[in-house]
């Protein structure tokens, strides 16, 4: 008999990140700070959910390790998710928008030169990260 794999629906963006970042923990908690809409939910790419949207959208075999931002119309990636998430954000956030003009490789490299280096320079956690009380329902499970 097959095994069933839980439907993951959203009505909401998703983001995916390194549950075991401390970097991307942080970023993530700032966005649920400054999304006052709660636009977002979350997930991170070590969970089972993270791992169903990754599978749903062809990407679980591309050993992602950036955020991703899962949205109705498109999956974004690196410096192109930071800036969608950034644009859906209260003000001053929409405006690193203006980076756009910056070439996407140009952007990339810089985000996966942090990337690199974001557990030396921020450390990491030894399991994901686990959401408050008041902010679960916001994490895709």
């Amino acid at each position: 008999m097959p095994i069933q794999k839980k439907a993951i629906k959203t009505t909401e963006d998703s983001i995916l990140f390194d549950g075991v970042c401390n970097l991307c923990n942080g970023s993530v908690n700032f966005v649920i700070r400054k999304d006052r809409r709660k636009t977002f939910t979350f997930a991170s790419l070590q969970s089972d959910a993270g791992q169903r949207l990754l599978e749903k959208f062809d990407l679980a075999n591309k050993n992602i390790d950036s955020i991703v931002l899962i949205t109705e119309r498109a999956v974004h990636l690196k410096s192109e998710a930071v800036l969608h998430i950034a644009a859906r954000l209260p003000f001053p956030w929409p405006l690193l928008k203006i980076f756009r003009f910056v070439p996407l490789t140009v952007r990339d490299h810089l985000y996966d030169f942090i990337a690199r280096h974001r557990y030396r320079w921020f450390g990491r956690q030894e399991t994901c990260m686990l959401p408050s009380p008041d902010t679960r329902n916001r994490f895709l499970g």
